[in-house]
């Protein structure tokens, strides 16, 4: 497995382009995506309080990360970490935010209304863009917004009655921590933020040790923590970061809506968690909305 990523990493820091790399962007992304569906039902089968789990959701995909870009860089990984100056800074503050919100997130709300929420993330992106790269957004990308924000609101609605206030918010919270790292990777384009990203879970993990009270793994946990860490956590983040290399923001996000989809049915199907209407209608209406505005994007590139 650590060989595979070695591999990964390493045709991401060649300079020349291959003819293939639609094929490859889209193999990453898929991949990527289909590894990372089945998180929210591993966070729900945890047993561990949520600073314990959010510790080793840090730490393990940290370390497996680490060896492997330290077999790629040897001696050289302080210095690659350093070169990605403020662009990394920044990049592994908003993937420690998120990561942390979106585990909190999960456990003060249905699955399906995180993932929904989260699924904004290119609408946020191009808001981010529009003011702070001056990309100015065509008419479709705009009315999308529309669309998606009342969805929200319908959620949002719901969610007052049921008491998931909380867990819809910092869903939005993660979505607009996606949003915001997005936009840095597309400021950034000829720097690898792999190693920001892993430092980024470290800062994750570090940041739980303030608040975690029992690291000790028992019984299913034993299994379910390190399998969820490695899998559905530290080979996927690698993986999505470096999709954008080759195939556009557009085709990446459009993949992350099977994560929308797939993911609450995982907890629906194994732990009966049923979502509720007024997250089936609003969930429906952004994936939807979503899906249309990246094939129009594509269609246009």
């Amino acid at each position: 497995m650590l060989s595979n990523y070695v591999y990964i990493v390493k045709q991401y820091n060649n300079k020349t382009m291959p003819q293939n790399d639609q094929k490859k962007g889209t193999l990453l992304a898929f991949i990527a995506i289909m590894f990372i569906t089945p998180d929210s039902l591993f966070i729900r089968l945890a047993n561990l309080e949520s600073w314990n789990l959010i510790f080793y959701r840090g730490f393990i995909p940290f370390l497996v990360v680490f060896l492997g870009l330290l077999v790629i860089y040897k001696t050289k990984l302080l210095k690659e970490i350093i070169n990605n100056g403020w662009h990394g800074f920044f990049y592994a503050c908003t993937f420690t935010i998120t990561n942390i919100f979106f585990v909190i997130s999960i456990e003060n709300t249905n699955v399906a209304n995180t993932l929904i929420m989260i699924a904004l993330a290119p609408m946020i992106s191009a808001i981010i863009s529009f003011f702070f790269l001056k990309e100015n957004p065509d008419k479709k990308t705009w009315l999308a917004i529309v669309i998606t924000t009342l969805s929200v609101v319908y959620i949002f609605y719901d969610s007052l009655d049921a008491g998931d206030f909380l867990g819809n918010f910092l869903g939005l919270v993660c979505a607009t921590g996606l949003a915001v790292g997005a936009v840095i990777i597309r400021s950034a384009k000829k720097i690898s933020l792999v190693p920001s990203a892993m430092m980024g879970k470290l800062m994750v993990a570090l940041v739980s040790l303030l608040f975690a009270n029992q690291l000790k793994l028992e019984g299913n946990d034993t299994v379910i923590i390190p399998v969820m860490c490695v899998l559905c956590v530290a080979i996927p983040f690698v993986l999505i970061t470096l999709a954008p290399r080759y195939i556009t923001a557009a085709e990446v996000n459009l993949f992350f809506l099977l994560e929308t989809i797939f993911g609450p049915l995982w907890v629906w199907f194994v732990i009966k968690e049923q979502p509720s209407f007024e997250t089936i209608v609003g969930g429906l209406v952004i994936v939807v909305t979503i899906a249309i505005h990246s094939i129009l994007a594509l269609k246009k590139t």
